[in-house]
């Protein structure tokens, strides 16, 4: 069984490449997350899992991950990606993580995202106290990629 992390961060990234692989590994190191193994998760935030953003990942490091992102090779065409975090009112209770993205402007994306979490709360009856919201926003060049993700750490 794996332990329960209890920090959080929620990085972004964009970056054009050779190739979708690239481009993809371009934004990843720009979000400061593109030397680790990351390990994509579902959305929900333990609880007790607190914001800090004084995260260091070691190099190599298995690092569960929500996140959003998408390629394009449309010059010119705009792509966002988002994450979306929300906190119950109850403090000792579990929160959400929306991940979401879009060939869109990122007021578009992040509106879209807000309501998404806004219905993964009521579908569980749970309150919501908070919502914080990541995203990136990127105009192709030759072939770019946008990442948003919430890290999950111990």
């Amino acid at each position: 069984m794996f332990a329960a992390p209890v920090k959080f961060k929620l990085p972004s990234g964009a970056a054009e490449g050779e190739t979708r692989l690239t481009a993809f590994d371009k934004a990843i190191l720009q979000a400061g997350v593109g030397n680790c193994n990351l390990i994509k998760v579902s959305s929900i935030l333990p609880s007790r899992c607190r914001l800090g953003q004084d995260i260091i990942l070691p190099p190599g490091a298995l690092v569960p991950v929500a996140y959003g992102f998408i390629t394009s090779d449309v010059p010119g065409e705009v792509i966002t990606a988002a994450v979306a975090v929300g906190l119950a009112e109850d403090p000792g209770s579990y929160g959400i993580i929306m991940e979401h993205s879009g060939r869109a402007p990122r007021a578009v994306v992040e509106a879209e995202i807000v309501r998404m979490l806004e219905e993964a709360f009521t579908s569980r009856s749970l309150p919501l106290k908070t919502v914080l919201v990541e995203s990136v926003e990127h105009r192709v060049v030759k072939l770019g990629c946008a990442f948003a993700g919430v890290i999950l750490w111990y």
